[in-house]
């Protein structure tokens, strides 16, 4: 069914977020005296589906198992040290306030709170914060190599969003040496017997029993067999959806395929209209690119962010005329720090991209494209001296010079902005459990801790909350209530939907059309960024929403796959996740356009701050900024699946602040 104009999704009611009672302060450790519990003896009895091996997976796997949980996981990865989470930069938040300069776990809530547009759940962002310090001295016990004060002290660094410096790191490879402490806990408990891992495996479907999550179908990417799996729930840890945009900053394998496989079996999508645009990857430089590269945020602590003053000056410097180091300090423009001197380089996530992309729209980039910005050194270089910056950044300046041939010590860095994470995903509540009993959800494939934007460096922190520290506590209260091994997969359930994958397949190799699977993921994604990207607008989201039917239909009947569906086929496998980025692709834009205002990594051009408004006129905040609509849109948005090209279902979860005040959110 083509979009017709009408009005975006019915609405079904609301949800509950089972947050709770009491102070907020006190709401997670009352939960924990509380919660269910269940003897060593019965543990050994349940089994675990545990679907992702990154941070969150990998923690919760190797965590369940030590609590004598029976625990299978499951990665497309050839193993789990090759999970995207090895692909973080920058650091991992905790509120240690080790450099006493007044951090404390009621500012990193705060800070989380309103660098997410207030469009979070209190409780969840106070329970991170809370568990943030004991996530370091977990990683410090796994031997992760943390960055050291000439003293022997854990050192720390800012990260954008924050006046404190909290983030811990390990160089620029913070994401691999914690993944490696993961991994290390994870491969225990393989040798323990107590996880038994399924590498080269990619989740097919979703298995309800009585409306239950009690198992997935599987396809063997080395073999091409497909096979079910039971368990007594399922654990999904499979990161986010950016690469629904094609051009991002995530590994090619990444997807939404478990996700949404999951979403259509009855599990809500909320928020997905919640993307983040990074303000520090490397420029595009041409169509034949599949993916873009970020450099970590951690340069904005040193690099300082400018473009110059004049569109002539921009011009010279794109046709190769004139260098960075040609235009004089008076002609430069540092623009965030004009814009928000409280915080400057270290403005948000997403203003910093925003306030790129308007540079660049008014003649000011400095790539050949037109589309890049200067990231700048020399300045910290000259007061810090050329080793202090090698050593805390030498990696990346190594990374950026080998894909870009110049060296960021001599000449500045040239940034844009790109599609990185994602804070929108399932829906889960307090316990981490979806709408669906038994599914529960972490990290990134969940939506509940960063609202609109997430700040630089909690990542890290949320997957490694969830796994090592949340899921155990909250698993319990579904378990305890469960027969153990009560489904098996000689039931009806799993064969049928066996079956439904197989079908799917089938259908996917039996098309033999003249277009690849490459060509319909470019052409999405570019649709996808156009039209939903750093900026909306209702006119390109309701033109968003009658191209994708149209891509679809062109997709299964015109996509060409070579090969078989036994053994190895990585056509097969972009296939099907091609097709789920199609139909999440519809949930996306229905989203945006729903959300009548603009908040964090969701910008409406309709709504922003103009001259007339009185913030703007006091000086609280700048002309062009996001204009949020609490009366109207103080809600969780999440989505009910209906079958493609049909109106997705809204249910809203009311987001309730007792213990914060919204606000403009202001970094001036």
């Amino acid at each position: 069914m083509a979009y017709d104009g009408s009005t975006t999704g019915s609405l079904a009611g609301t949800l509950e977020s089972t947050i709770p009672d009491g102070p907020l302060s006190d709401k997670w450790t009352n939960y924990k005296s509380n919660a269910k519990l269940i003897n060593p003896a019965n543990k050994r009895k349940y089994n675990i589906i545990v679907v992702g091996s990154g941070l969150a997976g990998g923690s919760a796997a190797a965590t369940l198992s030590e609590l004598g949980y029976q625990v299978k996981c499951f990665c497309y990865q050839d193993s789990p040290r090759r999970a995207h989470s090895i692909a973080a930069q920058g650091g991992i938040n905790a509120a240690k306030n080790y450099q006493n300069d007044g951090d404390s776990v009621w500012r990193l809530f705060y800070d989380t709170v309103k660098g997410g547009d207030f469009r979070s759940r209190e409780a969840n962002v106070h329970r991170l914060a809370e568990i943030s310090v004991n996530i370091i001295d977990q990683c410090v016990a796994q031997g992760v190599p943390f960055a050291r004060e000439y003293g022997g002290l854990l050192d720390n660094r800012s990260f954008g969003g924050a006046q404190v410096s909290r983030t811990f790191y390990a160089r620029g490879q913070t994401g691999q040496q914690l993944l490696i402490g993961a991994y290390q806990a994870l491969e225990k408990e393989i040798s323990k017997g107590g996880v038994t891992m399924y590498p080269r495996t990619e989740m097919l479907d979703l298995v309800k029993v009585d409306g239950h999550a009690k198992g997935i179908v599987t396809r063997d990417l080395r073999t091409g067999e497909i096979e079910s799996h039971a368990a007594d729930c399922v654990i999904l840890a499979t990161g986010g959806y950016g690469n629904v945009f094609f051009l991002s900053t995530n590994a090619m394998g990444c997807n939404v395929m478990a996700a949404f496989r999951a979403h259509k079996r009855g599990a809500y999508m909320a928020n997905p209209c919640f993307t983040q645009i990074h303000p520090t990857c490397i420029p595009v430089s041409g169509d034949y690119q599949s993916k873009l590269t970020l450099m970590s945020e951690s340069l904005r602590n040193d690099g300082r962010i400018w473009v110059p003053k004049s569109a002539d000056t921009a011009k010279q410097i794109r046709e190769g005329k004139l260098t960075a180091k040609d235009v004089a300090e008076e002609d430069r423009d540092y623009y965030l720090e004009r814009k928000y001197p409280s915080f400057g380089n270290l403005a948000p996530r997403d203003i910093s991209s925003r306030s790129a992309k308007e540079a660049c729209d008014e003649g000011r980039g400095v790539a050949k494209t037109g589309l890049g910005v200067f990231l700048d050194f020399s300045d910290a270089i000259a007061r810090l001296g050329e080793d202090t910056i090698r050593a805390r950044y030498g990696n990346l300046f190594q990374m950026y010079e080998k894909i870009s041939g110049d060296n960021p010590y001599q000449t500045p860095m040239m940034i844009y902005p790109a599609v990185h994470y994602t804070m929108g995903g399932l829906w889960v509540d307090y316990n981490l459990e979806s709408n669906v009993k038994g599914l529960h959800v972490l990290g990134e494939a969940n939506f509940s801790d960063h609202g609109a934007n997430r700040l630089g460096a909690s990542a890290l922190m949320q997957g490694l909350a969830d796994g090592y520290f949340v899921i155990p506590a909250t698993l319990p209260n579904y378990l305890v209530d469960q027969t153990p091994g009560s489904a098996s997969t000689d039931m009806p359930e799993f064969k049928e939907a066996e079956a439904d994958a197989k079908e799917r397949i089938e259908k996917l190799l039996s098309i033999n059309g003249t277009k690849t699977v490459d060509s319909f993921h470019r052409e999405l994604g570019l649709l996808v960024w156009d039209k939903c990207g750093m900026a909306r607008t209702k006119e390109g989201l309701e033109e968003a929403l009658k191209r994708i039917p149209e891509i679809r239909k062109d997709f299964w009947e015109n996509v060409k796959i070579p090969g078989s569906a036994d053994g190895v086929n990585m056509e097969l496998e972009k296939a099907g996740r091609v097709a789920d980025f199609i139909d999440f692709a519809e949930v996306l834009c229905h989203d945006a356009l729903d959300r009548e205002e603009s908040c964090g990594g969701h910008f409406r051009e309709e709504y922003q701050f103009t001259k007339d408004d009185e913030a703007v006129q006091s000086g609280y905040t700048n002309e062009g900024e996001a204009k949020r609509r609490d009366d109207e849109f103080a809600y969780v948005s999440a989505w009910e699946y209906t079958d493609p090209g049909d109106e997705p279902i809204l249910h809203k979860e009311k987001l309730v602040y007792e213990n914060v005040k919204l606000s403009v959110r202001s970094y001036k």
